[in-house]
């Protein structure tokens, strides 16, 4: 079956989805874009189109950024599409859609379902110190991350992987997975499965309270919280009055005090946690740019942070 003439609509916004974007435009006959809307970013808020939306453009394809796909989806339709592929798109994608194309909708998502489902199944991976993940190719249905699976492959998360690491390394398993599974899909020998209920669980959106790191937890914890959030958002704590991004990080075998600046090393702050100490290597002051903590200590009084107290309010 020649793939090339399949109209497909791609959906999807992040640089995740643009990766399988670039090698799925050299398998199919992408029609149609559909992005999120640009957004404002960085301290001037400037409005920029996202990573999809910018490579489609230069591509030549067309794009489409609805406010709610949910009620504006009739350009899909027009296009009158063969398949419809999504790959963290950002919204939730109306059964109308769902069930107009011909070899129906399929999405590319991070994890090996049923487990992660949600819009965060990288960082919830590492946070929760998996020891592998993947991308899973499944059916589309009304529900989230719920249809059926047609292919899956795993990948083993590594000690020093952050979430940037590890999105870019699923990124590019994603787009060689699709590309690999489409014959099935478009000849109709795929053999797609059901989730096993008795094993979903849920990679939820990351917020506010998860970038907060507590030292009262494990250094463990700390650790892959602060990987799983590099590097973005930035896990954080503050320190007299100042909010600290971490973007890197180490475990040292030492006890102190929890929640206090317990040690000063040569190229980081340490900080007590329940079972050792936490070292911060790599950080952002409110304000600033982000410094390396050998870089950091150089310009402050060593004596005016050893002993202090962090997140105290």
């Amino acid at each position: 079956m020649a793939l090339k003439k399949m109209k497909t609509v791609f959906m999807g916004t992040p640089a995740f989805a643009k990766v399988v974007l670039e090698g799925l435009c050299e398998v199919v006959d992408v029609v149609l874009v559909v992005s999120q809307p640009d957004a404002p970013v960085g301290r001037k808020k400037i409005m920029t189109p996202s990573e999809v939306k910018s490579f489609a453009l230069e591509k030549g394809i067309e794009v489409f950024t609805p406010e709610k796909i949910k009620t504006d989806y009739a350009r899909i339709f027009e296009i009158e599409p063969d398949i419809i592929i999504t790959c963290a798109y950002g919204q939730i994608i109306p059964k109308a859609i769902l069930d107009y194309p011909k070899y129906k909708a399929i999405n590319v998502h991070a994890s090996i379902l049923p487990k992660y489902r949600g819009g965060a199944p990288i960082q919830r991976a590492i946070m929760n110190g998996e020891k592998e993940t993947g991308i899973t190719i499944m059916y589309m249905d009304e529900h989230m991350d719920s249809g059926n699976i047609i292919s899956q492959k795993a990948i083993p998360i590594e000690r020093k992987d952050t979430w940037g690491s590890l999105s870019t390394k699923l990124s590019e398993l994603g787009r060689d997975l699709l590309i690999e599974t489409l014959p099935s899909i478009f000849d109709g020998t795929n053999r797609s499965i059901p989730q096993n209920s008795d094993e979903i669980t849920f990679g939820y959106i990351i917020k506010r309270d998860d970038e907060k790191i507590d030292f009262t937890k494990t250094a463990e914890e700390i650790y892959n919280q602060i990987r799983a959030l590099s590097p973005s958002p930035g896990a954080f704590f503050t320190l007299n009055g100042t909010i600290f991004k971490v973007y890197e990080a180490k475990i040292e075998n030492k006890t102190g005090q929890i929640n206090r600046i317990n040690n000063i090393y040569n190229d980081g702050i340490g900080i007590g946690t329940t079972d050792g100490e936490i070292v911060i290597t790599k950080i952002k002051p409110e304000g600033k740019k982000t410094i390396a903590v050998r870089d950091y200590l150089n310009g402050i009084k060593k004596e005016n942070i050893l002993g202090v107290m962090c997140n105290e309010e």
